[in-house]
């Protein structure tokens, strides 16, 4: 269970689809002839979602590797360029090769970069984790040996560039929907991006936390128990990394981009260059109401982000097994896909930020409730075994906690669409959704730092021991 996401509180990048009149909103949709590029939108984004699913779960196996949240927090860095992109979006718009086509500049390189970077990283991640060397309870010096060969500084700026890589995909392949499909169809990108990165999260983030698990693939998966799973991070690495080196070609030699023309359902506009973007937006910057806005919107989410990141680290701790963590996010999936649906309807009106501040109250009873989930926890778990109504609390508090999120997150995005100036709409929706992400990272990497600041440990049957780290552990598990 993880509420990184995309590495943010926010389920799901926005299209930056340029204003259109009301003619063009209540254009019907013509499929023909763009179900093929829906196809490959729809993979492209998919593809995006690999590398921030594999990404959320490099946490779960450093908790699991006696990483101490000091380190958790460094790595929590590398969540966070899909809250940065604003930074470098205007020069992916602006800067390409003609003949190669506007997006397909940026796109293909990127795409070969993040296949390269897996491959490399499979070479070593096992190394980096400090998995080379198997923990011993009988040999304590074997812990100590792991946890030393944890590599966070190499990880978290790898799977930082991973994400940033990801992230320039994102913005080009935003901007190519927009010339891919037929005008009247620009509204099914949004679709694109939604599914196929929900999809890509999830074969990057749960399927590979239930494949690498003995335990889950021992109990459904074989016919006789084996003392690993059916992967390993170094091998699902590898195995993506092909896949984007293939498809990647397959792209680059198989899909003409074609450029906005009227016959192709696209009128020519007048875009701006790099220095009038970034001229822009320092410009929206200075305006007052925007600086009250941005101090909302960098503080709003910080009384969430101890519950956010650290409650999947401390039941992880607790002995919940860190594969059905993950499998928890499953059944939520379809509720995912229709609450921004359903709450649409209540933030359409004039006031959309009603339902954002409705929704505050009922968050932080939840985040106060998923505290005490994890502070009654180890009374419940005995010998390893975790009770099925363990399990449906959880389910119900984190389905519970999804409402009250995606409640404030839609809200939001109605209130910066209400707001936002049309004739710059796709920076001034930049601007703010990048503040939004970045007011939910900032909190996440600072309580993930005080964690450890702000514990107090005490250990049975093992004088002067504060279970500070991975070897005090052991010793109290043992003793």
């Amino acid at each position: 269970m993880s509420n990184r996401r995309k590495k943010t509180d926010r389920p799901d990048h926005q299209m930056l689809l340029p204003p259109v009149d009301d003619e063009e909103k209540h254009e019907k949709s013509d499929l023909r002839g763009d179900w093929g590029n829906i196809a490959i939108l729809f993979f492209l984004y998919l593809l995006q979602g690999i590398p921030i699913g594999l990404a959320s779960a490099i946490p779960m196996l450093l908790q699991n590797r006696g990483a101490s949240y000091k380190q958790q927090a460094e790595f929590s860095f590398a969540h966070w360029p899909f809250s940065l992109k604003l930074l470098w979006a205007p020069i992916v718009d602006s800067l390409f090769w003609k003949r190669f086509g506007r997006r397909k500049s940026w796109l293909i390189p990127t795409q070969y970069l993040i296949g390269i970077f897996m491959l490399i990283l499979s070479l070593h991640v096992n190394r980096w984790l400090g998995a080379e060397s198997t923990p011993n309870a009988e040999d304590h010096s074997n812990v100590e040996s792991s946890t030393s060969t944890l590599n966070i500084p190499l990880l978290s700026l790898i799977f930082f560039m991973l994400n940033f890589l990801a992230a320039t995909q994102d913005i080009a392949v935003d901007g190519w929907a927009l010339t891919m499909l037929k005008r009247c169809n620009v509204g099914h990108a949004s679709t694109c991006n939604s599914v196929g990165q929900t999809a890509g999260y999830f074969l990057g983030y749960v399927a590979f936390m239930a494949l690498e698990s003995a335990e889950f693939c021992n109990s459904y998966l074989r016919s006789e128990p084996a003392s690993e799973g059916l992967v390993n991070l170094s091998g699902y690495l590898w195995f993506w990394g092909l896949v984007f080196l293939v498809t990647t070609t397959l792209v680059a030699l198989g899909k003409r981009e074609l450029a906005p023309s009227i016959d192709h359902g696209h009128e020519e506009h007048l875009e701006l260059d790099i220095k009038q973007t970034y001229r822009l937006l320092v410009d929206i910057m200075k305006m007052k109401p925007i600086l009250t806005l941005v101090a909302i919107l960098l503080t709003a989410k910080a009384g969430f982000a101890a519950c956010d990141a650290v409650t999947s680290l401390k039941l992880i701790d607790a002995g919940v097994p860190k594969d059905k963590l993950a499998l928890l996010v499953v059944p939520l999936v379809p509720l995912q896909i229709v609450l921004p649906l359903a709450i649409s309807k209540y933030t359409a009106g004039t006031r959309p930020m009603e339902v954002y501040l409705k929704a505050i109250p009922y968050r932080i009873a939840l985040t106060l409730t998923a505290a005490g989930i994890v502070w009654i926890t180890p009374a419940i778990i005995q010998n390893h075994h975790v009770p099925y109504y363990y399990y449906i609390l959880l389910l119900t508090n984190y389905g519970l906690y999804q409402i009250a999120l995606y409640s404030m997150f839609v809200a939001v995005m109605a209130f910066f669409a209400r707001i936002s100036d049309p004739a710059v709409g796709g920076t001034y929706m930049t601007l703010l959704n990048t503040l939004s992400n970045l007011g939910g990272n900032w909190p996440t990497t600072v309580v993930l730092w005080l964690v450890d600041y702000v514990t107090w440990r005490r250990c049975s049957n093992a004088d002067g021991n504060d279970c500070s780290d991975a070897a005090s552990k052991e010793v109290r598990n043992s003793s």
